[in-house]
Protein backbone atom coordinates (compact mmCIF):
# COMPACT_ATOMS: atom_id res chain seq x y z
CA UNK A 1 0.00 0.00 0.00
CA UNK A 2 1.54 3.72 -0.78
CA UNK A 3 1.99 6.18 1.61
CA UNK A 4 -1.28 7.81 0.92
CA UNK A 5 -3.03 4.34 1.12
CA UNK A 6 -1.53 4.22 4.67
CA UNK A 7 -3.27 7.62 5.47
CA UNK A 8 -6.50 6.71 4.51
CA UNK A 9 -6.71 3.80 6.53
CA UNK A 10 -5.72 5.27 9.43
CA UNK A 11 -8.41 8.10 8.36
CA UNK A 12 -11.09 5.53 8.63
CA UNK A 13 -9.83 3.99 12.07
CA UNK A 14 -10.10 7.03 12.95
CA UNK A 15 -13.31 7.94 11.86
CA UNK A 16 -14.55 5.17 13.43
CA UNK A 17 -13.00 6.14 16.39
CA UNK A 18 -14.76 9.32 17.13
CA UNK A 19 -18.01 8.05 16.11
CA UNK A 20 -17.38 5.84 19.12
CA UNK A 21 -16.29 8.34 21.48
CA UNK A 22 -19.95 10.27 19.96
CA UNK A 23 -22.00 7.53 20.72
CA UNK A 24 -20.26 6.94 24.48
CA UNK A 25 -20.82 10.60 24.92
CA UNK A 26 -24.58 10.11 23.76
CA UNK A 27 -24.98 7.65 26.18
CA UNK A 28 -23.69 9.69 28.92
CA UNK A 29 -25.66 13.30 28.05
CA UNK A 30 -28.94 10.78 28.38
CA UNK A 31 -28.03 9.75 31.88
CA UNK A 32 -26.39 12.89 32.91
CA UNK A 33 -28.55 13.62 36.13
CA UNK A 34 -27.85 10.34 37.47
CA UNK A 35 -24.26 10.63 36.69
CA UNK A 36 -23.76 14.12 37.79
CA UNK A 37 -25.39 13.18 41.60
CA UNK A 38 -23.54 9.04 41.70
CA UNK A 39 -20.56 9.56 40.10
CA UNK A 40 -19.16 12.94 39.40
CA UNK A 41 -19.87 14.09 43.23
CA UNK A 42 -19.98 11.05 44.96
CA UNK A 43 -16.18 12.09 46.32
CA UNK A 44 -18.11 14.78 47.86
CA UNK A 45 -20.04 12.86 50.18
CA UNK A 46 -19.51 10.63 53.31
CA UNK A 47 -21.15 7.42 51.67
CA UNK A 48 -18.78 7.37 48.98
CA UNK A 49 -17.23 4.02 49.01
CA UNK A 50 -13.70 4.73 49.83
CA UNK A 51 -14.54 6.82 52.64
CA UNK A 52 -16.87 3.82 53.59
CA UNK A 53 -13.47 1.10 53.75
CA UNK A 54 -11.49 3.86 55.61
CA UNK A 55 -14.00 4.09 58.01
CA UNK A 56 -14.74 0.65 58.61
CA UNK A 57 -11.08 -0.50 59.33
CA UNK A 58 -10.75 2.75 61.35
CA UNK A 59 -13.81 1.72 63.56
CA UNK A 60 -12.38 -1.23 63.78
CA UNK A 61 -8.75 -0.37 65.08
CA UNK A 62 -9.32 3.31 66.72
CA UNK A 63 -13.50 2.80 67.81
CA UNK A 64 -14.40 5.94 65.99
CA UNK A 65 -14.42 7.31 61.86
CA UNK A 66 -11.27 9.02 60.31
CA UNK A 67 -12.89 10.67 57.24
CA UNK A 68 -16.09 12.63 58.05
CA UNK A 69 -16.66 15.68 55.50
CA UNK A 70 -17.94 18.50 57.17
CA UNK A 71 -21.26 19.78 56.19
CA UNK A 72 -22.58 20.00 52.57
CA UNK A 73 -20.28 20.62 49.71
CA UNK A 74 -22.08 23.56 48.17
CA UNK A 75 -21.13 23.85 44.33
CA UNK A 76 -22.03 27.42 42.80
CA UNK A 77 -22.30 28.27 39.12
CA UNK A 78 -20.83 31.78 38.31
CA UNK A 79 -21.40 32.23 34.57
CA UNK A 80 -25.28 31.42 32.78
CA UNK A 81 -24.14 28.52 30.49
CA UNK A 82 -21.38 27.03 33.05
CA UNK A 83 -23.68 23.81 33.61
CA UNK A 84 -24.11 22.98 29.77
CA UNK A 85 -20.65 23.61 29.38
CA UNK A 86 -19.44 21.06 31.93
CA UNK A 87 -22.24 18.77 30.65
CA UNK A 88 -20.22 19.02 27.58
CA UNK A 89 -17.46 18.28 29.26
CA UNK A 90 -18.63 15.44 31.01
CA UNK A 91 -19.82 13.87 28.28
CA UNK A 92 -16.83 13.94 25.98
CA UNK A 93 -14.60 12.60 29.13
CA UNK A 94 -17.45 10.00 29.66
CA UNK A 95 -17.33 8.90 26.04
CA UNK A 96 -13.11 8.88 26.09
CA UNK A 97 -13.47 6.40 28.89
CA UNK A 98 -16.33 4.32 27.22
CA UNK A 99 -15.01 4.20 24.19
CA UNK A 100 -11.33 3.55 24.66
CA UNK A 101 -11.02 -0.04 24.41
CA UNK A 102 -12.44 0.28 21.14
CA UNK A 103 -10.22 2.96 20.35
CA UNK A 104 -7.09 0.64 21.21
CA UNK A 105 -8.97 -2.26 18.91
CA UNK A 106 -9.07 0.32 16.09
CA UNK A 107 -5.26 0.97 16.42
CA UNK A 108 -4.62 -2.84 16.19
CA UNK A 109 -6.45 -3.21 13.22
CA UNK A 110 -4.64 -0.70 11.92
CA UNK A 111 -1.26 -2.28 13.09
CA UNK A 112 -1.83 -5.14 12.67
CA UNK A 113 -1.73 -6.24 8.55
CA UNK A 114 2.17 -5.00 9.16
CA UNK A 115 2.95 -7.35 11.54
CA UNK A 116 4.34 -11.13 11.54
CA UNK A 117 2.14 -14.13 13.06
CA UNK A 118 3.77 -14.58 15.86
CA UNK A 119 4.32 -10.49 16.48
CA UNK A 120 0.48 -10.35 15.93
CA UNK A 121 -0.66 -13.01 18.59
CA UNK A 122 1.97 -10.93 20.91
CA UNK A 123 0.01 -7.81 20.02
CA UNK A 124 -3.27 -8.86 21.12
CA UNK A 125 -1.52 -9.08 24.98
CA UNK A 126 -0.03 -5.53 24.73
CA UNK A 127 -3.33 -4.26 23.24
CA UNK A 128 -5.52 -5.52 26.03
CA UNK A 129 -2.74 -4.55 28.35
CA UNK A 130 -3.06 -0.89 27.34
CA UNK A 131 -6.83 -0.23 27.79
CA UNK A 132 -6.69 -2.30 31.48
CA UNK A 133 -3.64 0.11 32.33
CA UNK A 134 -6.06 3.17 31.38
CA UNK A 135 -8.78 2.10 33.27
CA UNK A 136 -7.31 0.94 36.17
CA UNK A 137 -5.27 4.64 36.25
CA UNK A 138 -8.78 6.54 35.84
CA UNK A 139 -10.19 3.69 39.01
CA UNK A 140 -7.42 5.24 41.24
CA UNK A 141 -7.10 8.40 40.65
CA UNK A 142 -11.08 8.52 41.24
CA UNK A 143 -11.34 5.91 44.73
CA UNK A 144 -8.09 6.75 46.08
CA UNK A 145 -6.94 10.55 44.95
CA UNK A 146 -9.89 12.56 44.49
CA UNK A 147 -11.66 11.64 47.89
CA UNK A 148 -8.55 12.84 49.92
CA UNK A 149 -7.91 15.57 47.68
CA UNK A 150 -11.69 16.68 48.63
CA UNK A 151 -11.62 15.66 52.32
CA UNK A 152 -8.53 17.95 52.58
CA UNK A 153 -9.33 20.70 51.10
CA UNK A 154 -12.53 20.56 52.89
CA UNK A 155 -10.56 20.28 56.67
CA UNK A 156 -8.50 22.76 55.33
CA UNK A 157 -8.73 26.08 57.29
CA UNK A 158 -7.35 29.29 57.86
CA UNK A 159 -10.25 31.32 59.44
CA UNK A 160 -14.04 30.33 60.56
CA UNK A 161 -14.87 33.63 58.97
CA UNK A 162 -14.55 32.13 55.64
CA UNK A 163 -17.25 30.02 53.87
CA UNK A 164 -16.47 27.92 51.66
CA UNK A 165 -18.18 27.63 48.11
CA UNK A 166 -16.64 26.00 45.28
CA UNK A 167 -16.81 27.09 41.45
CA UNK A 168 -18.25 24.74 39.38
CA UNK A 169 -15.75 24.57 36.74
CA UNK A 170 -12.74 24.91 39.34
CA UNK A 171 -14.36 21.33 40.40
CA UNK A 172 -14.53 19.68 36.94
CA UNK A 173 -11.19 21.12 36.00
CA UNK A 174 -10.11 19.40 39.36
CA UNK A 175 -11.65 16.10 38.54
CA UNK A 176 -10.57 16.27 35.28
CA UNK A 177 -6.75 16.74 36.14
CA UNK A 178 -6.90 14.02 38.91
CA UNK A 179 -8.85 11.15 37.15
CA UNK A 180 -8.08 11.58 33.27
CA UNK A 181 -4.15 12.24 34.59
CA UNK A 182 -3.97 9.39 36.85
CA UNK A 183 -5.25 7.16 33.06
CA UNK A 184 -2.34 8.79 31.23
CA UNK A 185 0.70 8.24 33.75
CA UNK A 186 -0.99 4.47 33.85
CA UNK A 187 0.61 3.85 30.13
CA UNK A 188 3.90 4.40 31.39
CA UNK A 189 4.48 0.35 31.35
CA UNK A 190 3.60 0.52 27.60
CA UNK A 191 5.90 3.14 26.87
CA UNK A 192 8.28 1.13 28.63
CA UNK A 193 7.59 -1.37 26.48
CA UNK A 194 7.79 0.13 23.38
CA UNK A 195 11.21 1.59 23.96
CA UNK A 196 12.51 -1.76 25.01
CA UNK A 197 11.61 -3.34 22.07
CA UNK A 198 13.24 -0.91 19.65
CA UNK A 199 16.86 -0.87 21.51
CA UNK A 200 16.30 2.80 23.26
CA UNK A 201 14.93 1.45 26.96
CA UNK A 202 16.92 -1.27 28.76
CA UNK A 203 16.15 -2.30 32.35
CA UNK A 204 19.75 -2.06 33.56
CA UNK A 205 19.07 2.25 32.35
CA UNK A 206 16.25 1.99 34.43
CA UNK A 207 17.32 0.23 37.77
CA UNK A 208 20.35 2.92 37.71
CA UNK A 209 18.34 5.98 37.63
CA UNK A 210 15.96 5.31 39.50
CA UNK A 211 16.50 7.94 41.85
CA UNK A 212 16.24 10.00 39.11
CA UNK A 213 12.89 8.51 38.33
CA UNK A 214 11.46 8.84 42.42
CA UNK A 215 11.97 12.65 41.93
CA UNK A 216 10.40 12.63 38.27
CA UNK A 217 7.63 10.38 39.42
CA UNK A 218 7.21 13.24 42.65
CA UNK A 219 7.32 15.90 39.90
CA UNK A 220 4.29 14.24 37.81
CA UNK A 221 2.12 13.64 40.84
CA UNK A 222 2.09 16.97 42.12
CA UNK A 223 0.89 18.38 38.56
CA UNK A 224 -1.48 15.94 38.07
CA UNK A 225 -3.13 16.45 41.75
CA UNK A 226 -4.03 19.44 43.99
CA UNK A 227 -1.37 21.60 45.74
CA UNK A 228 -1.36 19.44 48.63
CA UNK A 229 1.43 16.92 50.04
CA UNK A 230 -1.12 14.11 50.79
CA UNK A 231 -2.49 13.50 47.20
CA UNK A 232 0.73 13.99 45.81
CA UNK A 233 1.72 10.88 48.13
CA UNK A 234 -1.47 9.19 47.62
CA UNK A 235 -0.86 9.70 43.93
CA UNK A 236 3.17 9.13 43.97
CA UNK A 237 2.63 5.46 45.70
CA UNK A 238 1.59 3.81 42.78
CA UNK A 239 3.52 5.17 40.42
CA UNK A 240 6.23 4.18 41.91
CA UNK A 241 5.00 0.23 42.10
CA UNK A 242 4.01 1.19 38.36
CA UNK A 243 7.75 2.08 37.85
CA UNK A 244 9.30 -0.89 39.60
CA UNK A 245 6.45 -3.50 37.90
CA UNK A 246 7.66 -1.38 34.33
CA UNK A 247 11.44 -2.42 35.52
CA UNK A 248 10.63 -5.73 35.36
CA UNK A 249 8.12 -5.58 32.11
CA UNK A 250 11.41 -4.23 30.64
CA UNK A 251 13.51 -6.73 31.84
CA UNK A 252 11.25 -9.46 30.22
CA UNK A 253 10.96 -7.70 26.71
CA UNK A 254 14.94 -7.14 26.74
CA UNK A 255 15.50 -10.98 27.39
CA UNK A 256 13.15 -11.76 24.75
CA UNK A 257 14.39 -8.82 22.11
CA UNK A 258 18.10 -10.92 22.83
CA UNK A 259 16.74 -13.87 22.14
CA UNK A 260 15.71 -13.59 19.06
CA UNK A 261 18.49 -11.53 17.75
CA UNK A 262 20.58 -14.85 18.45
CA UNK A 263 17.94 -16.66 16.86
CA UNK A 264 18.45 -14.14 13.56
CA UNK A 265 21.95 -14.57 14.03
CA UNK A 266 21.75 -18.25 14.08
Amino acid sequence: MSFWGHIGELRGHLTRSVIAIIIGGIIIGFNVNWIMDNVFFGPTRNDFFTFRVVNHYSRELLGHDSITLPGHFAVQQKKLFQQFNVMMAVSVFGGMVLAFPYIIWELWRFISPALHPKERKNSVFVINFVWILFMLGILCGYFLILPFAINFGLLFKISDSIVQLFDLSDYTTLFMQVVLGMGVVFLFPVIVYFLTMIGILTPKFMRTYRRHAVVLILVVAAIITPADVLSMIMAALPLLLLYEFSILMSAYTFKKVQQRKLEDAI
